[in-house]
């Protein structure tokens, strides 16, 4: 708490007159682009390894990065929160892609593997029941990346098992056959500081460095009258 009031102070002093303006047009309204779900983890800040601004990204962030799936009648299968993000961002913003954003050394993922959540963590262990798919296919076999620890691989896996609950929202399958929507799977990897993307194709994670971010740069479609 120390450290974020003194950072507060500091940015009255250094950054607000940079700032002020841009807070000013938003508080106008909002149109972000992208909605970006990630982990709660402190070591994943979006706005760090993505250089993005205020008012760029829509942000749902939580244990493990999960999304239970759709029940019945486009309903959540589970907590309400996550839906409604989706719902509020299809509907009222002007959101054309959906980032799932994993991380090595997720907490989440290693009490998957583990089989074991923190002890008194009755909610905690129920709420990873939505990241059970993705174990049950790193049981099977599955992985995307061998020469990563289980946890870590677990985490990939869970950013398209969490994709794939995604595609169950009729709004979210809607739009993708419509083609005004696109998922993306992201991971970030803590101690190099890098950020990988899946490849439908290659069907693994690559590194988005300057030649592979222009290859995702030509995929985005063009607006109309750009």
């Amino acid at each position: 708490m120390k450290k974020l009031i003194s950072g507060i102070v500091d940015f009255r002093k250094k950054l607000r007159p940079v700032y002020k303006e841009t807070f000013a047009q938003l508080a106008l309204g909002q149109r972000p682009d992208t909605l970006f779900i990630a982990c709660s983890d402190s070591r994943v800040v979006p706005n760090v390894f993505a250089s993005s601004d205020p008012g760029d990204l829509f942000v749902v962030r939580n244990v493990g990065n999960l999304i239970p799936p759709c029940g019945e009648k486009g309903r959540s299968s589970s907590d309400e929160s996550e839906a409604a993000a989706i719902e509020f961002s299809l509907l009222t913003l002007p959101v054309a892609a959906i980032i799932v954003c994993g991380h090595s050394e997720c907490g989440a993922m290693d009490a998957l593997v583990k089989r074991q959540a923190p002890a008194g963590a009755p909610n905690l262990n129920s709420w990873l029941r939505h990241g059970k798919g993705s174990l049950q296919k790193l049981t099977e076999g599955n992985t995307l990346g061998d020469h990563l620890e289980k946890h870590n691989q677990l985490s990939q896996l869970n950013v398209l098992e969490q994709m794939n609950h995604l595609r169950t929202y009729p709004i979210v399958r809607d739009r993708i056959r419509e083609g005004t929507l696109r998922l993306h799977g992201w991971w970030f990897d803590i101690k190099e500081a890098e950020v990988y993307e899946y490849d439908t194709e290659e069907g693994k994670f690559l590194l988005i460095d300057e030649a592979y971010a222009k290859v995702l740069l030509d995929r985005i479609p063009k607006k109309k009258g750009s």
